[in-house]
């Protein structure tokens, strides 16, 4: 996000949606597993910031232009009621967000003079790309949502992709295991992660990432 300092309208818009992605993952993951009978009914569904927000992911939206939110452990979703339940309460924030984001997108192209995302890729988005107010507001939104997405959906710890595939798997075997003590408890994936936001400085991995996985998305509504 400090690369769309240049451009203060797409550098707040970005922060916003950020924000409010990580109240989406964490009101959908926890409506999910309430839902889905694999916590308390009981249990609250509000945001909670001590919770719900990394401050390693938050560094990586600061520098990489996107970040995710606070690991949730594997131990904490129940499979007992099902594999495939587990798995959606992992899947659920990641997907709200992309789907909220294409509601963003409707409407940037309804009402965008000059429709950019036949060109334009997510980076150039989140590096913030000079366009009139409104339009600079709607893609900002759709695109920080879409990327938090997306990226919540890779299958490495600490982001919710790995939890899916744990829990979508009979028995995770011994790579499984090794993957989760060293990526997760040791740390190892967010230090790859936040390798991949600093490194190299002009064009950083990450944004690298999120424009292969993204730039089908901008195609649909460009």
């Amino acid at each position: 996000m400090l690369f769309a300092l240049v451009e203060p309208v797409a550098f707040v818009a970005l922060v916003l949606a950020f924000l409010l992605a990580l109240v989406l993952r964490a009101v959908a993951i926890r409506v999910s597993a309430r839902s889905l009978g694999l916590v308390n009914r009981n249990e609250s569904i509000s945001p909670r910031p001590r919770e719900d927000i990394d401050p390693f992911g938050a560094v990586a939206a600061a520098v990489g232009g996107m970040g995710w939110g606070k690991v949730i452990s594997v131990d904490e979703i129940p499979r007992w009621r099902g594999r495939g339940r587990a798995a959606a309460v992992f899947l659920s924030g990641p997907l709200t967000c992309i789907v909220v984001a294409q509601f963003f997108f409707l409407a940037y192209a309804l009402t965008a003079p000059v429709n950019y995302f036949s060109v334009l890729n997510p980076s150039d988005v989140l590096r913030g790309v000079t366009m009139p107010f409104t339009d600079q507001l709607l893609a900002c939104f759709g695109v920080g949502l879409l990327t938090f997405g997306l990226l919540a959906l890779i299958p490495v710890p600490p982001l919710d992709g790995f939890g899916a595939l744990w829990s979508a798997m009979r028995r995770p075997g011994a790579g499984m295991q090794w993957m989760r003590l060293w990526f997760e408890e040791k740390n190892i994936g967010v230090l790859i992660l936040l390798v991949f936001c600093f490194f190299p400085f002009s064009s950083p991995i990450l944004l690298i990432i999120l424009d292969v996985l993204g730039v089908l998305f901008l195609r649909l509504w460009g």
